[in-house]
């Protein structure tokens, strides 16, 4: 894979860069501002890149934003966030364009290599990587919308692991369940949230957007 690192930190970055080496992909540019960011995504349009939230010149959100900006001028362009910490908000508006191809992990997830990479190459792929910390959190909140009230515990519980990005067969490996069930499980969660099957839209990301949504929507007083 052809990937951009962006990351003001120099021992972050260079790790970040002979990591993904390490396991034979290649990184075609590096960024530490979110003017430099926004520059590199459009001119390499990489297979996916690497972004850290808080980047000079703000210090706040500016690689979320160079993401943002970028996915703006390139639907579906793929990208993993790094974060120092969970911030719901950061999850909800990378997938607020239901394109795919977005990921949201915390930093610390670095030092577990193959978990890392395996998060990058899905996000690559079109799918979604949640650090299991958000959907932790998300869950801890105990609000929900209507429709996700209408879901069963377990139909709940595979909602979660898709959140995090987990494949119908990952997520049967984890609930000790047939592939075949989980797959009558995510079919069923669709139906009951609405979401059609529809060839233009990622339904997965659509049922996660759902769930981050409505996790932390306030609760009804």
């Amino acid at each position: 894979m052809r990937i951009v690192v962006a990351e003001d930190l120099y021992l972050l970055r260079d790790g970040l860069v002979r990591l993904v080496e390490a396991y034979g992909h290649e990184v075609v540019a590096t960024a530490t501002t979110g003017p430099e960011t926004v520059e590199a995504l459009l001119k390499w349009r990489p297979d996916v890149a690497v972004i850290d939230v808080r980047m000079p010149p703000t210090q706040s959100d500016e690689g979320l934003r160079a993401a943002l900006a970028a996915r703006g001028e390139v639907p579906g362009l793929p990208v993993l966030i790094l974060s120092q910490h969970v911030e719901q908000l950061y999850a909800r508006e990378l997938l607020a364009d239901g394109a795919g191809g977005v990921g949201y992990l915390l930093k610390e997830s670095v030092f577990d290599a193959d978990q890392f990479i395996d998060a990058l190459e899905r996000v690559a792929g079109g799918g979604t990587a949640m650090d299991p910390a958000v959907i932790a959190k998300l869950l801890s909140s105990g609000s929900s919308t209507r429709r996700l009230g209408q879901l069963t515990e377990r139909e709940h519980s595979v909602l979660g692991l898709m959140a995090e990005g987990l494949s119908n067969q990952a997520i049967s490996r984890r609930l000790f369940l047939s592939e075949g069930a989980i797959s009558k499980y995510t079919t069923s969660l669709f139906g009951k949230l609405g979401i059609t099957d529809d060839d233009n839209s990622n339904r997965r990301v659509l049922a996660v957007l759902t769930y981050l949504n409505a996790s932390s929507a306030p609760q009804e007083t």
